[in-house]
């Protein structure tokens, strides 16, 4: 099984734009034989909280229908990060698009402080169907809960998309680190690069194996994808420049 995930540089506030970024990105997933490619936190919009409300979806947003389509023909699951809006609020949440099985929602149960004014907490994560792999976004990777909870379940890889800061980073690493050493589990994390609202973002994403020892990484620039061959335990690091954007 080869799992990537997708390093964006997100135009504010511009799903559209955002969509058309994420196409090519599932497409170079795709013709590296990926099974499931996950991007960063709220990857269509860019990590705005302010712009929130006027950006939420709900799954029958006609705007999401590409991703279906394009998990089926390419029997890839695509996960992408949206607000999504229900009857309590807004969520920060994740739409994982499965090949012929609908769409799943993954929304952050843990929020940081600076989110609150702007979110609600989702449900408890559920595990990747087939793939016993569990989501982190970003803050969550930081609670010791959401870990010890992954691993419970059966997670044997963890997934954390994020829209981190250079020292963001910087403090993200030794975590996701030892989470691949505590709990045994091989560790992904997708991050964006570009401005953010109030930050720039530090790239780098990264894979680790279970024994924590880094596999792969992006640089803090690039747009691009880092697949994991869980049978090979290795990595693949594949940039995409896109002028136009």
């Amino acid at each position: 099984m080869r799992i990537g995930v997708a390093q964006t540089r997100p135009v504010k506030g511009d799903i559209r734009r955002n969509i058309a970024g994420h196409k090519a990105l599932i497409k170079l997933a795709a013709d590296h034989s990926a099974d499931t490619i996950i991007f960063p936190e709220l990857s269509l919009t860019g990590y705005e909280p302010q712009l929130a409300k006027k950006l939420a979806m709900t799954t029958d947003n006609l705007l999401l229908e590409e991703f279906r389509t394009l998990s089926e023909t390419m029997n890839l699951t695509i996960g992408v990060g949206v607000p999504m809006r229900n009857s309590r609020g807004i969520t920060i949440s994740m739409l994982l698009f499965k090949p012929h099985s609908g769409i799943a929602v993954y929304s952050k149960k843990y929020l940081h402080p600076d989110e609150e004014p702007f979110f609600v907490p989702g449900d408890a994560g559920k595990l990747l169907d087939g793939n016993k792999a569990a989501i982190a976004i970003c803050y969550e990777l930081s609670v010791p809960q959401h870990a010890v909870d992954a691993f419970n379940n059966g997670a044997e890889i963890y997934i954390a998309s994020v829209a981190k800061s250079v020292m963001g980073i910087k403090s993200a690493v030794p975590i996701l680190t030892g989470i691949a050493r505590q709990y045994d589990m091989t560790v992904l994390m997708s991050n964006c690069v570009g401005p953010c609202e109030g930050f720039d973002a530090g790239g780098q994403s990264s894979a680790w194996n279970r024994e924590g020892v880094l596999l792969g990484q992006l640089n803090d620039s690039s747009e691009g994808i880092l697949i994991v061959d869980t049978v090979t335990k290795k990595a693949i690091v594949v940039e995409w420049i896109q002028s136009s954007r």
